[in-house]
């Protein structure tokens, strides 16, 4: 008897089986037994790494970010590159990830593995998004429940980013069809690209914008023409790459819905920014948030705790790594 064919609706819902499957072991303190203070542990070295610099917040946020849409939360992009492998961290995509998100998870890792009874019994996955929470929490966001569970990766290829990443020049349909990919909406999106509003980003990014947007308009008409001026002073024609820029011109080190205000003024630094006000299909949402944070900090609550359960990984397809930056 032959056996059966797969069809393409078939592998679509063996797919989404997996992946409710994975994401169902996700729970509250899922560490009562095993690790039970272990959100105590981990907010106390991110609140020590905070102190040292503010540059520990956007960088752990785009570090689970960055994590979760490439091959789900299982800490793969914080994996180190060997001979032979080169991981998810060293694709052109993530190498502007700044090395204090990396040495927050590090650090809070070494905290939890401290204690005795939680040695090697949390993920680095999972203490990348309580991290995640505790930065925004620091900053000025809200704070929310994190479901725990997750296992680390196996896996973690540089050719896996390829793709997998939305551009400063998407345009919403470009932004709404990678989200959707992974089980967000267009909702999900708009609050998410928030936390733009903390962070900064390097003139390379965005130049177009400002000196070659179109043979009839240099500039982008989009911008805020006082805002596009101040950009071309901070970023001069061939100005240092390295150049760092505020995402959010008016309240950069704190986490809250600027963003959308900005965005109304045209001042959305990138073109995947500024495209969630231009185009009407979003535009409502841009609106409602910039008034109305409560709304706001809902919708962000919901689309972080979506975000976290992507790529769950379980049973032999992960582990509990002893070093968040090799494979056991």
């Amino acid at each position: 008897m032959a056996p059966p064919q797969i069809t393409t609706l078939s592998l679509s819902l063996i797919l989404i089986l997996l992946c409710g499957s994975a994401s169902a072991q996700l729970r509250q303190n899922y560490y009562s037994n095993t690790c039970p203070d272990v959100e105590n542990i981990v907010f106390k070295a991110v609140s020590a790494k905070f102190k040292q610099t503010f540059v520990t917040v956007p960088a752990t946020i785009r570090l689970f970010f960055h994590d979760c849409f490439v091959s789900g939360c299982d800490a793969s992009v914080i994996v180190a590159s060997t001979p032979g492998n080169e991981a998810e961290k060293d694709h052109p995509d993530n190498l502007s990830l700044a090395g204090d998100g990396f040495d927050t998870v590090i650090k809070a890792k070494a905290a939890v593995d401290a204690v005795p009874r939680c040695r090697n019994r949390v993920s680095c996955a999972d203490i990348l998004a309580l991290a995640t929470r505790d930065v925004i929490k620091l900053s000025g966001g809200p704070t929310y429940p994190v479901e725990l569970g997750r296992l680390d990766g196996l896996r973690s290829a540089r050719s896996d980013v390829e793709g997998n990443l939305p551009k400063p020049t998407f345009n919403l349909n470009q932004l709404n069809s990678m989200f959707a990919k992974r089980g967000l909406s267009q909702a999900d999106m708009i609050a998410l690209s928030a936390c733009h509003t903390v962070g900064f980003s390097h003139c390379d990014k965005f130049s177009n914008r400002i000196y070659n947007f179109s043979p009839r308009n240099p500039v982008d008409p989009t911008l805020n023409k006082a805002y596009a001026t101040q950009l071309q002073g901070m970023c001069p024609r061939n100005v240092d790459p390295r150049i760092a820029i505020d995402m959010d011109p008016a309240t950069p080190r704190k986490f809250d819905n600027a963003y959308f205000k900005n965005l109304i003024e045209g001042k959305g630094l990138f073109t995947s920014d500024q495209v969630l006000f231009t185009d009407s299909r979003s535009r409502n949402t841009v609106n409602l948030w910039a008034s109305n944070v409560k709304a706001f900090n809902e919708s962000f609550i919901t689309a972080m705790t979506k975000l976290g359960r992507v790529g769950v990984k379980t049973g032999r397809n992960g582990n509990i790594r002893f070093d968040c930056g090799r494979f056991n």
